[in-house]
């Protein structure tokens, strides 16, 4: 018999809440989600549906007030502050919508910090994020600093700060979002290569639907649920 191979990502039936009584609002309602390894997940919805939430909960930035996360089979909710920080230090990469580089700080040295947080001594973080910045095609630029960078190359930046560690995941909120079209769509391309080339599993949250074309399915979040009127569509 064929073993069933496990999810990378699991919520069944997750909540987070705030407040107590009365006063208690929902920014998850049970919420069930599976995500396979080596997928390109687009997650949608209006402001306060709950997918950012989400995001952070798989993150391990936030915690759920109830149901379960398993990360690749592990259960999250038993894990302690120290391995939650662990898990998220050596499997996950983060790329966000304002770039958060350090200003005064050149391009390399923002790549290598993930490194660093791993105590990996000088020289091997450097050979790390110079291989990193190479991948995305900016290491040419290693010693200037983000005020020298376009928004384009800022944002190729703090993509090889999230692949310096070959995290097994990558969470992406509005990698695109302060960014013109041109540039969006490079962002996107390499996002697409990653996936596709080295099979790293990434969750983006978009509000663009053009954006949401390039992966390889799209959930849709309304009211702290996944939108059943909406479903959850495959992008062909």
């Amino acid at each position: 018999m064929i073993k069933q191979k496990k999810p990378i990502i699991e919520l069944r039936q997750t909540v987070k809440s705030y407040g107590k009584g009365e006063a208690t609002t929902y920014a998850l309602r049970g919420v069930d989600l599976k995500i396979e390894q080596g997928e390109f997940v687009a997650i949608m919805g209006p402001s306060g549906s709950g997918k950012s939430t989400a995001m952070n909960i798989i993150g391990c930035l936030d915690t759920s007030s109830s149901g379960n996360y398993l990360f690749n089979g592990v259960e999250v909710g038993m894990l302690s502050r120290n391995q939650r920080t662990l898990l998220r230090r050596n499997y996950i990469g983060f790329i966000f919508q304002g770039f958060n580089l350090l200003g005064k700080t050149s391009a390399i040295e923002n790549v290598e910090l993930p490194l660093l947080y791993r105590g990996l001594p000088a020289k091997k973080r450097h050979i790390l994020a110079m291989k990193a910045l190479q991948s995305v095609g900016l290491e040419h630029v290693a010693h200037h600093t983000p005020g020298e960078l376009s928004g384009g190359q800022q944002q190729r930046v703090a993509i090889a700060r999230a692949i310096v560690t070959d995290p097994l995941i990558l969470l992406a909120d509005e990698p695109t979002g302060n960014l013109d079209t041109v540039k969006s769509i490079e962002i996107m391309n390499l996002l697409q290569s990653f996936n596709k080339e080295k099979g790293i599993t990434i969750i983006m949250v978009t509000h663009e639907n053009e954006m949401a074309k390039y992966a390889s399915r799209t959930i849709h979040f309304r009211d702290g649920k996944i939108d059943d009127a909406n479903g959850i569509k495959e992008i062909l």
